[in-house]
């Protein structure tokens, strides 16, 4: 009897416990946003039953707690004449009252923020745990020792967001006018037991295992050094985009455990589906909703934990957190990661919430596949057999990328490369494309099998002159080496003091590197000099199996790319069709090669082995 009285008691403690609030997100708007009322959701302990009681002159709506009393959604109206500052409010149950924190931010100014990114544009990706350390004293965190390894090439290696801060001048001088980082989402604080390599537990320190949006990953700094970077950049006239992840979480996120909605992921930890990869289906319209199911509700590798956007809660939340990240930092572009992988319907109201605060900003979609149809399908401009139009602003060309390295690593015909610009037609807007010849999700250039540093010259060649906004891969400017996933992520020479060289300075690189940089240097010059280059059109003018040329064509303003994939010299002739180069007009080859005529309406160009040219007049 004793025992029971004694559960009894502390049964009747621990039901009549007072309401405890550990998180709430956001943690703060803006007035006069667009978004209002604003839904917070609200994490704690013995939220059942809870009431609202908002500030003075505020309104609250719509509140529900799920049904182990650890999440309150609430929609806070905020009124039209509240001003920035504290706006903390109290939640009450019979049981007790608990504060909840809650602010009101001063707007950013809209000047040079929130500016989008454009084919005028040169995007440097980097990876900020590789790039460089300039703050050794988050390597070790206090919430997260344990995680730094140089040595292990899964662990974080110490890079952040001081050390992109101190080489702002080095991307400066590269021609760098954008700068994409990988996901700053807070991480695990412990090992990945889930996902392994050689046996071992990793770190989620590429970013894309987040364990809470509203948070920056303490290795790499924290919010307010995250706005010092975007700010500098600004200055510096570097505009950044943000790698975000709206598909899925880290194994180890809260909600994993103890989700907001019964239906906040599809599936559960213990019951779900693994991802098929079956992007086809999703541009079937034959395709049944089983069969696309795995691929739209499917966590990937089976065990990342998959966001379901059919769930209004959970939709809001993410379109909440992307506007929050924006007006918070003034970054002026998204990456959003596994694009496909969502349905369409949410990208469309996505879209349409962050068009609707920043008219101006763009979302560039990872949309994995070497089929420009299915790409295309994607892309904003028309509505598609669902009726929806995405939204999503521009994808990256990974149907150029498979071709580029078919080209010059594989050494198939440069019909290849031609066949893959005649495929444009399929984009609603194919001068917006993202193109690349490198990227942290494969194998470095250098690191394929019969890969050379002329062939990435030739590789960069034709990114930083075709049409769409042209991105580089940190290191790739230097011909870093690295095979697949983690060697294709190592840390930048230099980065470090302790490197045995500098690879940001000339005197740190060898005679290939400093080959390859001056090459990438001079192309982003030439780029942001001649505007055909940025906003030409492209006419094609001559492709054989080793030789190739196209122009860009504005106006009255032209450039000639042409290129030799020949082991030997070549000469080869072409006509200039309708450009306006009148006989007798010199050309000058921008890449240092010998200068050109034209006569008869024609261009006869002599290239040396493995080598490109981009003639100007």
């Amino acid at each position: 009897m004793k025992t029971l009285a004694l559960f009894a008691i502390c049964f009747l403690a621990a039901a009549a416990a007072p309401p405890e609030v550990t998180k709430v997100e956001p943690p703060n708007w803006w007035p006069g946003h667009t978004v209002n009322p604003v839904r917070l959701l609200i994490r704690g302990r013995n939220l059942t039953g809870a009431v609202v009681r908002p500030p003075s002159g505020w309104k609250s709506a719509n509140v529900k707690t799920n049904a182990a009393g650890t999440y309150l959604f609430v929609d806070l109206v905020i009124p039209a004449t509240a001003k920035p500052g504290a706006a903390a409010f109290k939640v009450t149950t019979p049981d007790g009252v608990a504060a909840v924190p809650f602010s009101l931010a001063a707007p950013l100014s809209r000047a040079a923020r929130f500016q989008g990114f454009s084919p005028d544009d040169l995007i440097y990706l980097i990876m900020p745990d590789r790039f460089a350390n300039g703050d050794p004293a988050n390597d070790e965190p206090a919430t997260s020792k344990g995680l730094l390894d140089r040595k292990r090439g899964r662990y974080y290696h110490g890079g952040d967001l001081q050390g992109i801060i101190d080489r702002l001048p080095y991307l400066k001088s590269l021609g760098i006018t954008a700068l994409w980082l990988n996901p700053w989402y807070d991480n695990n604080n412990r090992l990945n037991e889930r996902e392994r390599y050689d046996g071992q537990a990793i770190t989620d320190y590429h970013g894309y295992g987040a364990t809470d949006f509203y948070a920056v990953e303490e290795h790499f700094g924290d919010l307010a050094k995250l706005r010092e970077l975007v700010d500098k950049a600004h200055a510096a006239g570097m505009k950044v985009i943000q790698d975000q992840v709206a598909n899925h979480t880290g194994p180890y996120h809260p909600w994993v455990k103890d989700s907001p909605t019964p239906t906040w992921f599809n599936g559960t930890e213990q019951k779900h589906l693994s991802n098929a990869w079956q992007i086809w289906t999703l541009m079937d319209p034959y395709a049944s909703p089983e069969l696309r199911k795995a691929t739209l509700d499917g966590w990937f590798i089976d065990i990342l934990p998959d966001l379901n956007q059919d769930d209004p809660e959970t939709a809001r939340y993410i379109i909440q957190n992307t506007l929050w990240w924006i007006g918070a930092t003034g970054i002026d572009g998204i990456r959003q990661d596994t694009l496909p992988y969502v349905p369409r319907r949410f990208w469309r109201d996505w879209m349409a919430a962050i068009k609707k605060e920043y008219p101006s900003f763009k979302v560039v979609g990872e949309m994995w596949d070497f089929d420009a149809a299915l790409v295309s399908f994607f892309q904003t401009g028309r509505k598609q057999y669902d009726g929806i139009d995405s939204g999503i602003d521009t994808l990256f060309d990974f149907p150029l990328y498979d071709a580029l390295r078919r080209t010059f690593v594989r050494g198939e015909s440069m019909r290849t490369l031609a066949r893959s610009f005649s495929r444009d037609p399929l984009y609603p807007n194919p001068g917006v494309l993202v193109t690349f010849f490198g990227s942290h999700d494969v194998p470095r250039w250098m690191g394929e099998n019969g890969a050379t540093a002329e062939g990435l010259k030739l590789a960069a060649t034709l990114v930083l002159t075709a049409r769409g906004t042209p991105m580089i891969y940190y290191g790739d400017e230097i011909a870093l080496e690295g095979g697949n996933d983690p060697d294709n992520r190592r840390d930048f020479p230099g980065g470090w003091k302790e490197d045995a060289r500098n690879a940001f300075e000339a005197g740190g690189r060898t005679p290939q590197q400093q080959s390859v940089f001056e090459h990438v240097r001079r192309l982003g010059e030439v780029r942001g000099k001649t505007v055909a280059l940025r906003r030409g059109s492209m006419v094609q003018l001559h492709a054989e199996d080793a030789t190739y040329a196209f122009a860009r064509a504005s106006g009255a303003s032209f450039a000639i790319i042409a290129f030799n994939n020949s082991d030997r010299p070549a000469t080869f002739e072409f006509g200039l069709g309708a450009l306006k180069a009148a006989d007798g007009t010199g050309l000058t080859d921008a890449l240092g090669g010998a200068p050109l005529k034209v006569a008869g309406g024609r261009l006869r160009v002599a290239l040396p082995a493995k080598s490109s040219a981009v003639y100007v007049p």
